[in-house]
């Protein structure tokens, strides 16, 4: 972990945003939405791309007994944060594609658009917004990188807790979306 700090730092431009201690993640509200205590708590991944290490931060909600994916809370065709609170948000040393999407070494936000046999992957340049959809202004749409498609897998057993994981692929990973009863397979390779 001490590690990628520098090597965070030297992917943005500019001074890292706030972060948490545990996961090295921005928080954009601490004031107004602490990192502890959210019902949708603060959680990241690191993956290998080319031999390099990706990292993705994201807040991992729940359904507590809502019908999340395809409800109200996250309707089919519409544009999703793909977690909760802050943006999700991924730090790339190199180049690499996502989905197919050229994107540079940077610090990107990743939105989804979930249906029930799709979902298109939006990838951004934009990361300092909250997350709400409401949030995703022309200003921000102006800075997306690309959009994809991408097939979903419906699961036989229900996930609680909305995970990203990443799976590796040759020189390259699947970060793996997975909730209810949805798994999303996103292909990340070297550029």
């Amino acid at each position: 972990m001490s590690l990628l700090i520098p090597l965070l730092a030297g992917v943005l431009a500019g001074p890292l945003p706030p972060q948490s201690p545990d996961t090295a993640c921005q928080v954009l509200n601490p004031r107004n939405v602490p990192v502890a205590g959210r019902k949708s708590p603060l959680d990241s991944v690191t993956f290998a791309v080319g031999g390099r290490p990706v990292k993705l931060c994201y807040g991992r909600p729940s359904s507590r007994g809502r019908v999340m994916l395809g409800g109200e809370a996250v309707p089919y065709g519409q544009l999703w944060r793909t977690g909760a609170n802050e943006p999700t948000i991924f730090f790339t040393p190199s180049a690499i594609t996502v989905a197919g999407i050229a994107v540079p070494a940077g610090a990107y936000s990743l939105y989804t658009v979930p249906a029930a046999g799709e979902w298109e992957i939006i990838l951004n340049r934009s990361i300092k917004q909250w997350g709400e959809e409401s949030n995703y202004t022309a200003g921000v749409r102006a800075q997306e990188v690309g959009r994809a498609k991408v097939q979903s897998e419906r699961l036989a057993k229900p996930i609680e807790t909305f995970t990203i994981r990443g799976e590796p692929a040759g020189a390259g990973a699947v970060l793996v979306l997975e909730w209810e009863q949805t798994r999303v397979r996103i292909p990340v390779r070297p550029a």
